[in-house]
Formats: structure tokens, sequence, C-alpha cells
């Protein structure tokens, strides 16, 4: 964590090197000045992050906003973190080309719960302001009109996802006009002083902006940050494309992740993770591994990174298996056992994509790749081998 800042009281130079401090990895910071005025008023902000909760778990690229939260507590001002159980219902049109998925009830409720309780290991919970906006979005009829009149559909048509699908003749649901609306009204719920988000979110901050406006009160200041691109460096950070590095992964499984990532992408994981300046002049890989070992020792700990770095050496620089391997069992049917119903049961795959894996020479006995049509084992060939998927996936078969 970045060493604090000494809270400004006053319009003195203070506040500039504060709102320096707080907007130097920042996209955007409008409208310019506002925060330098907000905290040369020497009192507490109250500093929005809304978050729908469409995911049980939080990656890395989450992180970038949240330590940025955590460096307006170290200042001391205080976070209200808004958990959208309300508008996950209706669902983020940000960035999509398409209505989302409408997910249950049960299902938003617990990741609320999951994310709260992760998010809470960056942030400092006596500084933390945690809220539902099902407290004010379950609104009466009249209060809905109200809100709906604060905007205009051609105002809501200006924003880039609308617009590319307004021009594509593709649907846009009155439901997802209405999302951006429910997200200003939690700034008026909250009063917030300052809210953060993606660079995606950046009509939507600015919309709650007018919003306020129109209840009558001071208009928030905003901060957009970058998004982080995924362990493919190329898409950003999604469970869904699995290029994520997930905050409650293991150790092995976050260093050996991290070293994967494209020597392109170490610039943008230094400024975003490390905040500090990727130094051109070390190997990239000397690099990588001192950013592994930095951000897993975050996660897990310094002993822990130290292990999963061995880890990672015994798997990838010396070709080892781990010491400890699970074991899976297996019947032999005639004598032999059909490889992919063991991948499947073995690693959670479907038996088909097993057979791809094994087409591609994917899949590894006792370190060795099998042939791309090895289809049936002998039953004593593989008891007590290592099977291994991928890099860091292995099982030891055991016949029952």
């Amino acid at each position: 964590m970045t060493e604090p800042l000494p809270a400004p009281t006053s319009a003195s130079p203070g506040a500039a090197e504060a709102a320096a401090f707080l907007t130097r990895n920042a996209v955007d910071a409008l409208p310019e000045g506002a925060l330098v005025r907000q905290l040369a008023e020497g009192r507490p902000l109250r500093v929005k992050l809304g978050i729908d909760p469409t995911a049980p778990d939080i990656h890395l690229g989450h992180t970038v906003i949240l330590r940025k939260l955590r460096e307006f507590q170290d200042l001391g001002h205080t976070v209200v973190l808004i958990v959208g159980d309300y508008t996950a219902r209706v669902g983020d049109p940000s960035g999509r080309s398409s209505t989302r998925p409408m997910l249950s009830g049960t299902d938003i409720d617990a990741n609320a719960e999951t994310f709260r309780r992760q998010a809470s290991t960056v942030l400092d919970p006596d500084l933390t302001e945690v809220r539902h906006n099902g407290e004010w979005l379950d609104m009466r009829m009249e209060e809905l009109f109200r809100l709906a009149r604060t905007s205009t559909v051609a105002q809501l048509l200006e924003r880039d996802d609308f617009a590319r699908r307004y021009g594509a003749r593709e649907p846009i649901s009155i439901l997802e006009l209405l999302y951006p609306l429910l997200q200003g009204y939690d700034s008026v719920a909250v009063r917030a002083d300052v809210e953060l988000g993606g660079t995606d979110q950046k009509f939507n901050l600015l919309l709650g902006r007018d919003i306020q406006q129109a209840y009558g009160l001071a208009p928030q200041s905003v901060l957009t940050m970058p998004i982080l691109p995924g362990i493919d460096g190329v898409r950003r950070m999604s469970k869904s494309l699995g290029n994520y590095v997930g905050v409650t992964e293991g150790p092995d499984e976050v260093f050996g992740k991290l070293m994967s990532v494209p020597d392109a992408a170490m610039a943008t994981y230094h400024d975003l993770l490390l905040d500090s300046p990727l130094d051109e002049s070390r190997p990239p890989v000397e690099s990588k591994r001192g950013m592994a070992r930095a951000l897993t020792s975050r996660l897990h700990g310094e002993g822990a990174a130290v292990t999963a770095e061995e880890h990672f050496d015994r798997l990838h620089v010396q070709r080892g298996a781990p010491d400890e391997i699970e074991d899976v069992a297996a019947t032999a049917v005639d004598g032999s056992v059909h490889l992919p119903a063991l991948l499947r049961d073995a690693f959670g795959i479907s038996a088909s994509e097993g057979r791809r894996l094994i087409a591609a020479g994917g899949v590894r006995l006792d370190g060795e790749p099998l042939p791309a049509d090895a289809l049936d084992l002998a039953g004593e060939l593989i008891d007590g081998a290592v099977l291994q998927v991928g890099r860091r996936r292995f099982r030891r078969v055991r016949i029952s």
C-alpha cells in the first residue's frame, strides 16, 4: 500500500497535493478542479463505488478501483460501497451488445455477500459504509416517474453502447435505459461527493451528477480508472473470459497465472497493481517474477509467495510434479480405462473436451505426452501414475 498523504484541511497546497496523488493514475478526473475544491473544504468526503454482484468472486481487475478507494480512506474519507442487489436484476448494459441474462435473487444475494467479504481484504472496514440499493430503489411508482423525468431518451442514446446498438437496429429494452438513472439515484440516496468507476462507466457517472442536481444536491466529482487487461494481455480481465486472477485463488495458481501475462501488458500491470513503473532495463522474465511474487505476497503472505515460486520452478523449470497430488479413483472395464471419462472425473471437464486435449497432445502421464489416439489405457499402466492436464493440473490415478 502506498504511504498516505496527510489529510488536507484547507485550500492550501495540501489539498492540491492530495488531489494530485489521488488522480495520478486515473483516466478522467471530472469536472476539472472539482476534487481539489472538495478536498479544500476540510471535511471527510463520501466516496462511492457501486458493484452489481453478477459473479461471486473478485479478481485483480476489481482491486484497481478498490485500492484507489483505500487511498481515499487512508486520507480519512469514507467509502460508500453500494452492493447493487436491485440494479443487478436490471443488468448493467455498459459495453454490451445485447441484454444481460437475468440472475435469480438467491444468486444475487449470495454473490453480494461473497463480494462484500472479499472487498474487505482491501478496504478499511472502519471507514467503509456498505449499502444495498434495494433499500431505496424499491420505490413507489410516482418516485420512479420523478426519476425518469430527469433525463431524455436522446440523452441516454448518446451513450456509446446504446448508440451502436440503436444504429445497428439491435434491441434495447426500456429496462436497460433505466439502468443509468437507477445508478444515478444511488448517488442521490447516499449523498455521494465522489464516484469511482472504470472508463466504461464514464457516461453513467456523469449522468449521476445531473440527477443529483435535479434533486437539489451538490453534484459529485468523478474519477474513472483504467481497465486492467486479463492474463491474455488483450481483453479486460473477466471471470467469464477465463483470463482472470481471483483474489481467493491459491498462491500456486496466482503465481502461475501471473507468470503467463504477456510482456506487452507488464507496464500496465506495474502501473495499476504495483503503483510503480516497469523497469525496462530488467529482463522481462525477472520483472514478471518480481510482479508475481509481490502480488502473491499481497494476497497470501510472503511465505506463501516463496513457496508458490518454488512450486512454479519445479513444474516449469525443472519439469517436475508437485509434492502433494490429489488422488482420483478410476475403474478398469475389461482391463482398460477410458481416458476421456477419466479426465472428466479428474478435472471436471467434459468428455469431448478431454478428447480434444488428448488429440492436441495436452495430456501427460508421468510427464510424458500421451499419443493423440490414446483413448483407452491399460489399468496396470496407469494405476499410481500421475495424470497431467495443462501446466498446473495434476491427479494421481488409483484403480479401484
